[in-house]
Formats: C-alpha cells, sequence, structure tokens
C-alpha cells in the first residue's frame, strides 16, 4: 500500500501541514489507520483538514498510482530511501516528488544554471558554454527548463555529454514552456529526468515557480547566474541556496546592461566571479578532460589574419560587417579566418553573422 502517494496527494494540504502530521503521527501508514477518535486528538489540526483525512480514506488510491507508473511516472517521497538526500536537508523540503526519466545521483557534482528568460544572445552562448564544459567535466547541470539562460545551460550539458536535470513549476508530464519540447524529449533520452513536486497533468501556475525554485538549489552544490535583472525571478533561486549554504556564482557583465543588474549585484555582495569555465571548474574541483586540458595549449599560433579577427572580437557578438571594417580583409579572408577560428574553438557564431569569443 503507497500510504505516502494517498497523503502526498490529499487536495489543499501542502508539505508544511504534511510535516506537521507527520510530527503528530508517525508515518503516511499511521495517519491513514488513524480512526475518528485519535485524529480528533491531533493538536493543531482544524476542522477542514479533519475533513479531508475523513474524505481522501474513501479514494481508491492504490488505483490512481497505477494508472501513475503507467504514464511513466515515478513518485517517491521523504519516507522512502531514493528521496534524494540533498533535499533532506534544506529548509521546507518538498514531501513528494514525481518524475520521469532518473533522479539526480547524490555522488555527482551539481550545479545549477540559472538566468533572464529573455537573455541576450551573449547570455545564452555563455550559459551553453558552461553547460558544455561543466558537463564534459562529469558536473550534473539542474534548471528549470524555461526559455533563455536555463534552456542554454541544459542544451550545453547534452551536447557536452553528459546528464542534465529539470525542475518544473507544474506536473512531470506537462511540458512547460510549450516550445522546449525537443529540450524535454532529449532530456530524457540522454538520462537525464523532469521533476516536480506537483503530479500529473498539474498546470503551470505562477505561485509555483518560486517555489519549484527552492528545489533547484537543494538539488545543486552551487548555483551560477549567467544574466539578471536587478528583480530577476533567478534571485530566488540564489537566496534560497544562500540560505542553504551552497555557494553562488555569477558571470559579470557591462554596466549599462539591465541584465547585467543583477550578475554584477551578486558580486558586489561577495558571490564568486566567472571569468572563465576553466576557472570556475579549478574552483569546483572538477578534473577536466583532456581535450579542456589541452584546449588553451592546441594551436597557440594562430596565422597572420586569424590572429586580426580574434583580436577584434570579444564577450559581445560583433557581425560580419563590422569584422570587415575593422580588420580590412576581404569577404573571402574574413570567412576563411572565421571558419578556422570556429574550428579550433577559439569563437563561437553565437546568432547567424554574430560571433564571440569563446569563454
Amino acid at each position: 500500500m503507497h500510504y505516502d502517494y494517498w497523503l502526498a496527494n490529499i487536495p489543499g494540504i501542502g508539505s508544511k501541514t504534511i510535516q506537521k502530521l507527520l510530527l503528530a503521527a508517525g508515518s503516511a501508514e499511521e495517519i491513514y489507520r488513524m480512526g475518528e477518535a485519535q485524529t480528533e486528538k491531533l493538536a493543531g489540526i482544524g476542522l477542514k483538514l479533519k475533513e479531508r483525512l475523513r474524505d481522501a480514506k474513501r479514494k481508491d488510491f492504490e488505483r490512481e498510482y497505477e494508472e501513475l507508473r503507467q504514464k511513466d511516472v515515478c513518485f517517491t517521497s521523504s519516507e522512502q530511501k531514493n528521496y534524494p538526500n540533498k533535499l533532506r536537508n534544506m529548509p521546507d523540503p518538498p514531501y513528494a516528488l514525481y518524475w520521469k526519466g532518473e533522479l539526480v545521483e547524490e555522488s555527482a557534482c551539481s550545479v545549477a544554471i540559472v538566468g533572464a528568460r529573455q537573455c541576450s544572445e551573449y547570455g545564452y552562448a555563455v550559459a551553453k558554454e558552461l553547460g558544455v564544459k561543466l558537463a564534459s567535466c562529469g558536473a550534473v547541470i539542474v534548471s528549470g527548463m524555461a526559455r533563455g539562460i536555463d534552456a542554454g545551460g541544459q542544451w550545453g550539458a547534452i551536447k557536452g555529454g553528459g546528464k542534465t536535470f529539470a525542475v518544473l513549476g507544474c506536473g512531470p508530464d506537462v511540458c512547460y514552456p510549450s516550445e522546449a519540447r525537443n529540450l524535454y524529449a532529449e532530456i530524457l533520452n540522454k538520462k537525464g529526468g523532469i521533476l516536480s513536486e506537483y503530479p500529473p497533468g498539474t498546470q503551470p501556475r505562477a505561485g509555483y515557480f518560486p517555489c519549484r525554485n527552492r528545489i533547484i538549489a537543494g538539488l545543486c552544490d552551487c548555483v551560477v547566474v549567467v544574466e539578471a535583472k536587478e528583480r530577476s525571478g533567478s534571485l530566488i533561486t540564489v537566496d534560497c541556496a544562500l540560505e542553504q549554504g551552497k555557494d553562488v556564482y555569477a558571470v559579470p557583465g557591462r554596466i549599462c546592461d539591465s541584465l547585467s543588474a543583477g550578475c554584477n549585484s551578486l558580486i558586489e555582495q561577495g558571490a564568486g566571479i566567472v571569468l572563465s569555465v576553466e576557472e570556475l571548474i579549478e574552483k569546483l574541483g572538477l578534473l577536466p578532460t583532456h581535450e579542456l586540458n589541452c584546449r588553451n595549449f592546441k594551436n597557440l599560433l594562430l596565422e597572420k589574419q586569424e590572429r586580426m579577427v580574434y583580436c577584434c572580437l570579444g564577450c559581445q557578438p560583433k557581425n560580419i560587417e563590422t569584422l570587415l571594417r575593422e580588420t580590412a580583409l576581404s569577404m573571402s579572408e574574413l570567412s576563411a579566418a572565421l571558419a578556422k577560428l570556429i574550428q579550433k574553438e577559439y569563437i563561437i557564431e553565437c546568432f547567424k553573422n554574430y560571433y564571440i569569443r569563446r569563454l
């Protein structure tokens, strides 16, 4: 009998109320088996809650649980051994978890990459680069599958051959945003996972996303913020991480950009600064792959035209026209130099005909 599933699915009862019930009764099974007289004696339990407990016992929750499994959705609770230990140690942990795919491995270094939904092309490229290199070193990337920075980091993890896990503010069988269908499918295809504290079929609501951010913070060892406005929702994840004693890093940005305000403020308050992926990898104590170790040592001697183009590029995207003007190269010479620099992994075409240096 899955008594914890029954307890988790009583309408109108959240994790905090469930924790109160567990403190009073001991386990979901004991709560289920309580008679009317015993329930009446529970301290701090109101009439409405007692009615909900009584009504819930009339439901065929075993049948509901089997239907859940038929949807390829797994369930666990804080009463089970497979519940993530990282969540047990956080304030206000979710009582229940529903997921598709896998659960985050306890032994893996897990990094949350978060930031603005309406990010810049540069920010997206940085998030993707972080995901690629961290995943290639064995780190697990945790995020919210939102458009922008979240998606960039998670696509990067997939490209880097690693695992990524998305925590949703809806049921695990609901793909939100809908444009993330390919990412949703690829996360599962690459042995990652889609997690939620909300049961299947739950539609996204604004109030669910701050709650899911605390789970992102709980599952990770550190948080990296790539781009965030001064009042960004990503900062909720940061606050939760700090409350849980996790490290926070931020990618600096230009002082005139609103998308940099949140990150620059975090750095001013003492967050770690991300100056390069390699430096971050070293700080996290990860072992780089041979390819990553050798990146700064191979192909050090650039050809003259490649060097000219590389010196013109920085962390802000530049287009073909600007590079033609600054280098005085012909279109064919510039195209050849750009192709070689991309092949040598010195630069990225962040979107069509716009280029930046790799971190």
